[in-house]
């Protein structure tokens, strides 16, 4: 069976290459080696998102090498040009092999038994819009599926920009007066919204049935000149109301407000019905670092509508990848006037103990406002070293940053041997797209805490420390709500491997005998 002769390749690989790899390649080889050759759909957590668990790959890529049929992988383009340009020529000393592997946005015409290589849009796009240029019934392997959601949201995201009016203009111009009237109210009422930091704002049932008599207008339904007047439409606003007509439907607008101008956006609260279809077409196997606390993925399952599959859940070496957890018990809740003082105070003086040992410290702070004064605080007292989301940092800079900035650039910055965290990431409900997705998981009774800001929050966290693991840092985790609220305990769990402290000095990030509290 090819679960046996993967086995022995990549074992027999993984001793000649004489490194330190990670301990699970061979369980997860012969399960994607069995998912190949009985068609079952797999999810594996990893429990891996930097450093030299990134080699994991070798998991994958050795079956898919083997199997004599075709298939496809789908990562993103940094993945794949790490694949292309590391680990497959690797592969190709070692392992003699014919196969061919090919990059694209389809597969090749003809009898192609090779790899394919391609984007999470490119497959996404034809898996839920169907144009044929990935076939039904081939082996597929998803690599980097945390970012899964997002990628669909995108794809499953209908957008209309002010450029798109004045087209709609020009295809039809019969209607010009209805579509300038309908634009300037529309302006209108999301200007005259309280400004937010997110210039982003939920349309409105006012501006909802705005927009439903103006589209009824531009594409009549019941009148003999509605096949004629769907032509005239740009695709993009058929599209447009085609998808606000969903129950599911999240519809908002976002501002330039220097030029006056607006988009709207819709989008879906929930997306598992539309994805439920795609993992029947083929077998799949999707392959994560932390998709949910349960080695099952039952809420992940749920939110992307994930059948029935053979989940598998590696854990982290505790050898390797410990951290040190420093969680004072008396600093005030995040939501109370003193908490800001009390975060400055504590953040100065984890800089202070820490200033003698070499590396990278990072402050990260959700709050835009907060995160602003504690980063000109800090300047005051401990000069340049100290930037506010900037890469270009000294050999002991200290960088301030929000939870974008930190996941977007984490791969190209050094370990940090300190993280302080001023506030776990959970999606805040003034952001008016997490509020609306809240409104939709209420009207449904569902706990809309548990299906989605916990598990978004217990993802951000695991793979915004995952760098600190590499150096076996510190984390400083100032919000005391992990004490003090019942999901506390998941916190937690989705941070082991850990060792907590009580104490925070000099001697801490100097030695490795540092008392643990039980």
């Amino acid at each position: 069976m090819i679960e046996v002769e993967v086995h022995q390749q990549l074992r027999a690989f993984l001793r000649q290459q004489g490194e330190p790899y990670w301990h699970h390649h061979l369980t997860m080889a012969r399960l994607v080696a069995r998912a190949l050759r009985l068609g079952r759909s797999a999810l594996i957590q990893t429990s891996a998102f930097s450093g030299y668990h990134e080699r994991y790959r070798l998991s994958y890529l050795v079956p898919v090498l083997m199997w004599q049929h075709p298939v496809i992988v789908v990562a993103s383009e940094a993945v794949q040009q790490r694949l292309l340009m590391v680990e497959i020529p690797q592969l190709r000393q070692w392992i003699r092999f014919p196969k061919s592997i090919q990059v694209g946005d389809r597969l090749p015409a003809g009898d192609f038994q090779g790899l394919l290589l391609t984007t999470p849009e490119a497959w996404l796009s034809d898996r839920l819009n169907p144009q044929g240029r990935f076939p039904d019934g081939i082996p597929t392997i998803i690599d980097g599926v945390d970012d899964l959601e997002t990628w669909a949201r995108s794809q499953l995201t209908y957008h209309l920009q002010p450029a798109d009016w004045d087209a709609l203009m020009l295809a039809c111009p019969e209607q010009g007066d209805v579509i300038r009237d309908t634009r300037v109210q529309l302006t209108k009422a999301i200007f005259q919204r309280p400004a937010n930091p997110y210039d982003c704002y939920l349309i409105e049932p006012p501006e909802h049935l705005l927009l439903q008599s103006f589209f009824q207008t531009l594409l009549p339904s019941t009148s003999a000149t509605s096949d004629a007047a769907r032509v005239a439409v740009p695709t993009q606003w058929q599209a447009f109301w085609d998808a606000i007509q969903r129950q599911e439907a999240l519809t908002w607008a976002t501002l330039t407000r220097q030029q006056g101008a607006f988009s709207l956006h819709c989008g879906l609260a929930d997306i598992a019905a539309s994805m439920e279809p795609i993992w029947q077409q083929q077998p799949i196997v999707l392959v994560g670092g932390a998709l949910d606390l349960e080695a099952e993925a039952t809420v992940y399952r749920q939110r992307l509508g994930v059948g029935d599959v053979t989940c598998l859940k590696f854990s982290p070496d505790r050898q390797e990848e410990l951290i040190q957890l420093y969680l004072p018990e008396k600093l005030p809740l995040p939501n109370t006037p003193q908490f800001q003082t009390a975060l400055i105070q504590e953040m100065h003086t984890l800089l202070r103990v820490s200033s003698g040992t070499p590396g990278l410290t990072v402050l990260l702070v959700g709050d835009m406002p907060l995160k602003a004064q504690v980063g000109s605080l800090l300047a005051s007292e401990f000069g340049s070293r100290v930037q506010v989301e900037r890469t270009c940092l000294d050999e002991n800079g200290v960088l301030v940053t929000g939870w974008d900035f930190w996941r977007q650039h984490q791969q190209v910055l050094p370990s940090p041997h300190l993280l302080a965290i001023a506030t776990l990431p959970i999606p805040s409900l003034e952001d008016p797209l997490v509020a609306g997705r809240v409104s939709y998981y209420k009207k449904l009774r569902q706990d809309w805490f548990r299906l989605y800001l916990l598990p978004t929050a217990l993802s951000e966290l695991q793979r915004a420390i995952a760098p600190v693991r590499e150096r076996q840092g510190v984390v400083a985790l100032l919000d005391s709500r992990v004490i003090h609220r019942s999901y506390g305990h998941h916190v937690l769990a989705a941070m082991n491997p850990m060792a907590r402290i009580n104490y925070i000095d000099a001697s801490l990030f100097s030695r490795s005998d540092y008392s643990v509290l039980d």
